[in-house]
This record gives C-alpha cells, sequence and structure tokens, in this order.
C-alpha cells in the first residue's frame, strides 16, 4: 500500500485517542480526576483495578499498577488535551485547589497551554489552538517547527 492512500479513505479515519496512565493507588487517582479535574469515571474489578475517566471528548484510562512498579516519563507530555479556553480551565481548577505546574503561557507551537502533575507525577498538558488551522494542531506549515524550545 503506498502512503497516498493511508488514511483516505474516510469510514477509516481513527476517531480518538485514549491514552493508559498507570497509578499507584486509584482512590486517589479518581478523586483528583473526579473532584479536581472534573471527569466522570467508571471503574472495573473489586477493588477496581481499571477506571475510564471522561471529560468531553476526552477520554483517560487509568490502569492500577503492582505495588512500586508505576512508568512515569518526567521528561514528556503523558497527555495532550486541548481545550477552548485554557485560562477558563486555570481558574476553574485553582478555585478547587489544583496544584498548576506551569500556568497558562503562550507556546511557539501555536497553542496557549498550561501544566498539572497529577498524583502520580504524569504530566498532563492542557492547550488551546491560537490560530486554528485546517491541517490541525500544530501541523501548520505556518509554524516555525524549527524553533522548539531546547532543541
Amino acid at each position: 500500500m503506498s502512503t497516498a492512500s493511508v488514511g483516505a479513505d474516510s469510514a477509516l479515519q481513527f476517531q480518538r485517542a485514549m491514552p493508559v496512565l498507570e497509578i499507584s493507588d486509584m482512590t486517589r487517582s479518581l478523586a483528583f480526576y473526579k473532584d479536581q479535574l472534573g471527569f466522570d469515571a467508571a471503574t472495573w474489578g473489586e477493588p477496581p483495578s481499571f477506571a475510564i475517566a471522561q471529560r468531553g471528548e476526552v477520554t483517560l484510562a487509568l490502569a492500577l499498577a503492582a505495588a512500586g512498579t508505576v512508568t512515569v516519563s518526567r521528561k514528556t507530555w503523558a497527555a495532550y488535551i486541548y481545550v477552548r479556553d485554557v485560562d477558563s480551565l486555570f481558574a476553574e481548577l485553582q478555585a478547587v485547589g489544583v496544584a498548576v505546574a506551569d500556568p497558562p503561557e503562550n507556546r511557539p507551537y501555536n497553542c496557549r497551554e498550561m501544566i498539572v502533575d497529577d498524583p502520580d507525577g504524569h504530566i498532563l498538558a492542557f492547550g488551546q489552538v491560537l490560530d486554528p488551522d485546517t491541517r490541525g494542531p500544530g501541523l501548520s506549515e505556518r509554524i516555525g517547527r524549527d524553533a522548539w524550545p531546547g532543541d
């Protein structure tokens, strides 16, 4: 199959993704995602060992890891969640006491974003596209991809 045909059939288009985050404490994580970030959640197992959390069209899975085995990368985001208004979300999260690691800031890739750490240290980015493009967030040729911070 040539690369020109990949993704061409609209019946086969991807619909959404669900990052799966390993967690060490289901009760603590559900309290964070539900009570502080405003997600709804359903759990599986007794006691729960897996959960799916959803807010709007965003879905995250929480998978309970064996004691002492949670894998967390502090090098990049565990999930990047697009929102319509990151400043309003920032105010909402501050009102319920969420510790925001990095407050909203305009970034060179056409997003205004903030960073929140979950209880296990997963980095969650919440980004608002500043100048929407038909190709999607971060894909526009108008954005200087060679201007990434830290490169």
